[in-house]
């Protein structure tokens, strides 16, 4: 025991030294669109209201009218929790009904839900490969991805980020390997170039696993001829949960094998219905228009402003500051303001390259975003 809690302290010391110690914050709910920070969450905890620009809820569908109805809709049907894992009691019709819904949006024959994008992607990689097997990823997909491979035993070959010459070479030593990549990079912000390594898959008779976690309900993606593809509900579609959306064959193949799977007491069918409502109206309002004019107004302040970004399309906006220290320092200021945006750390990012990762919403109104543009005009100045 001693010598445990001894490594335990060498460790945190270790990571306190370096700035890469992370700790938790509590938030809490606040009346109307913002967030209040709790005021016992940490020392510098203020309890003032915070205008959000670090969650992932790209659409604002997390606290849509019609999302919340649809979950307590789905409470009142199927109760708060599945009660067992998909293979004994687990899998309602709730849970069918989603996955559904996700086949028809994709254009795939079959889906299988998941707690979280972490225990899908794992599942996918150590149900599929083995130690006989070689894999091509792009050099910053998913720590949930790698982890899966590395307990997988297959051997892992990754080719510069969205290096199509690096790709090429790779699949013309090892033909017939599947290749990994995003269709949105969640730290970057940035594309992959999905027709060209769609293209190159086919020439080489490759199977293409698409991470479409950060893209899904933004980019389209579905006429891909992708042979797996990572769905997350905690994204666009303001949820909870994730899905792996393939062939019949793959999915069937899943529910027999993967342990995340068998092993896991089932999503709550409550998520599933708010999931589902969610993918309704993802098709009939307006969400996504509203994001990129949200996104070009931010980019366009800060150009004019004088502010360089990471080059990005998506509602990952990062500005990349350099040093772990001072991107902490930067979004304790930002805090200070009423502003929360993410700081992002080794190992998350490579050394040298801390950010802070800002992310827009389609809820994010123009007087936020300007404010959070001159915030930033004047503490990088």
């Amino acid at each position: 025991m001693t010598s445990l809690l001894d490594k335990m302290a060498r460790r945190r010391e270790e990571l306190a030294r370096g700035g890469l110690l992370r700790q938790r914050c509590c938030f809490a709910a606040a009346p109307g669109r913002e967030r209040l920070l709790h005021p016992v969450a940490q020392a510098q905890a203020t309890g003032k209201p915070l205008l959000d620009f670090a969650a992932n809820d790209y659409l604002g569908l997390a606290r849509h009218p019609k999302v919340i109805s649809a979950l307590a809709k789905g409470a009142e049907i199927y109760g708060c929790g599945s009660g067992a894992s998909p293979l004994v009691s687990g899998y309602s019709e709730a849970h069918l009904k989603l996955e559904q819904g996700l086949c028809r949006a994709l254009g795939a024959e079959a889906a299988l839900l998941f707690s979280c994008g972490f225990a899908a992607n794992t599942a996918l990689m150590k149900t599929l490969f083995s130690a006989e097997d070689t894999v091509i990823a792009d050099k910053l997909v998913h720590a949930s991805m790698i982890d899966g491979l590395r307990d997988s035993k297959a051997k892992i070959r990754r080719f510069a980020h969205n290096d199509m010459a690096a790709a090429t070479a790779l699949l013309a030593r090892h033909p017939g390997s599947a290749v990994l990549t995003e269709t949105v990079f969640s730290m970057d912000g940035d594309r992959a170039p999905l027709g060209k390594l769609s293209h190159l898959c086919q020439e080489h008779g490759s199977p293409l696993i698409l991470d479409d976690a950060h893209g899904f309900g933004l980019f389209e993606s579905s006429s891909l001829p992708v042979f797996a593809r990572l769905v997350t509900f905690g994204k666009a579609l303001g949820g909870q949960g994730a899905a792996i959306v393939g062939s019949q064959e793959l999915i069937d193949y899943l529910v027999a094998n993967a342990r995340e799977y068998i092993y896991s007491t089932a999503l709550s069918p409550a998520c599933c219905i708010g999931v589902l409502g969610a993918l309704e109206l993802i098709q009939q309002e307006p969400l996504f228009e509203r994001l990129n004019a949200n996104i070009a107004l931010f980019r366009r302040s800060c150009q004019v402003a004088g502010i360089s970004l990471m080059p990005s399309e998506s509602p990952i906006q990062p500005l990349l500051v350099g040093e772990s220290g001072k991107c902490m320092a930067l979004a304790a200021r930002l805090l200070e303001r009423g502003f929360l945006v993410g700081a992002i750390r080794p190992p998350t990012v490579p050394q040298g390259s801390a950010r802070l990762r800002i992310t827009l919403s389609a809820e994010h109104r123009e007087q936020d975003i300007l404010a959070l543009a001159f915030a930033l005009t004047e503490l990088i100045a």
